[in-house]
């Protein structure tokens, strides 16, 4: 295995690892049914972040950055349907 071939594992993993993070704030949200301390726009710019590098990592055929931002994008958007759902105290 090349050099190159490490570091695009080791890229794949942290993006991941890094974008799965995000899932605890979402998995909080759902457990307690509340996500009046979460900032929406967090969220919202996160989402839109991930989507774009997507897109880019697409334009340069680059599948860490596809893979670790596909992630991190359907986690962001999970949390952002629990902020929606829960977002106003009850």
């Amino acid at each position: 295995m090349t050099t190159l071939s490490v570091l695009t594992v080791l890229a794949t993993i942290a993006g991941s690892a890094m974008a799965f993070s995000n899932g605890f704030q979402a998995i909080k949200i759902f457990h307690r049914k509340s996500a009046a301390d979460v900032s929406e726009i967090t969220y919202i710019i996160l989402t839109a972040g991930a989507f774009i590098w997507i897109l880019y990592g697409f334009e340069i055929s680059s599948f860490p950055i596809i893979i670790s931002n596909g992630i991190g994008f359907v986690v962001t958007v999970i949390t952002l349907i629990g902020c929606v759902l829960y977002s106003k105290e009850k």
